[in-house]
């Protein structure tokens, strides 16, 4: 089973709808799942040194301070009834996610599902600059990754900005928020539903010969 998944690690809903996805997964062992991740940049204008992340909410969605704490309280709470930690109180920068999409891609397949959720955790639990690559060379080489190596592709811009492209393809191509997922090339999940959700679509995903695309 191929499941493609289309994501920015600064999305909490995207943090929630991993998981339940995971956990429907974690019903089928059966099923034998190749996952590949790709970036949605929400905001690529952001800079390397980020923006306070409070003041860029409340400009980003037009709402004074209570009611951004309310969004934070509803999406928060969400989190916890999905097994998620999403501690917004620790956040300082609202920050760019081009090179955390970089290192993902870097990461080798048998730890890449791990180092992505390790990048969620750094920014939602620990309130990490996700977007310097210090932090993320920290991250990588919790994993056995090299740091020398690493260092140096992530400074490579001409890659950088290959993913930003894929990012804005994403678009044209009907994916317009995230998190969206497609099973099999053909069951698209547009949301963090439910785990019930999931499973459902990944039974009805088992039953249909992947079409041949790439995204």
């Amino acid at each position: 089973m191929l499941i493609d998944i289309f994501h920015d690690p600064v999305c909490p809903w995207c943090r929630i709808g991993i998981k339940h996805l995971f956990d429907a997964l974690a019903q089928c062992p059966e099923k034998e799942v190749d996952i590949r991740w790709h970036p949605f940049i929400l905001d690529n204008t952001v800079p390397a040194d980020g923006y306070e992340f409070h003041s860029f909410m409340r400009n980003r969605k037009g709402i004074k301070a209570q009611e951004l704490q309310n969004l934070f309280d509803s999406t928060q709470y969400a989190g916890e009834a999905a097994g998620v930690k999403l501690n917004f109180d620790k956040i300082r920068l609202a920050v760019n996610t081009k090179l955390s999409h970089r290192l993902i891609t870097l990461a080798p397949a048998k730890i890449k599902n791990d180092v992505v959720e390790a990048i969620y955790k750094a920014y939602f639990e620990d309130g990490l600059n996700i977007g310097d690559i210090e932090v993320l060379i920290a991250i990588g080489r919790a994993y056995q990754m090299d740091s020398r190596e690493l260092r140096l592709q992530l400074s490579d811009d001409a890659a950088v900005k290959a993913f930003v492209a894929e990012s804005i393809f994403a678009r044209p191509n009907g994916i317009n928020s995230v998190p969206f997922f497609i099973i099999n090339n053909k069951v698209k999940i547009n949301g963090s539903h439910s785990v019930e959700m999931f499973l459902q679509a990944l039974n009805r995903a088992a039953l249909i010969e992947i079409p041949a695309k790439i995204w």
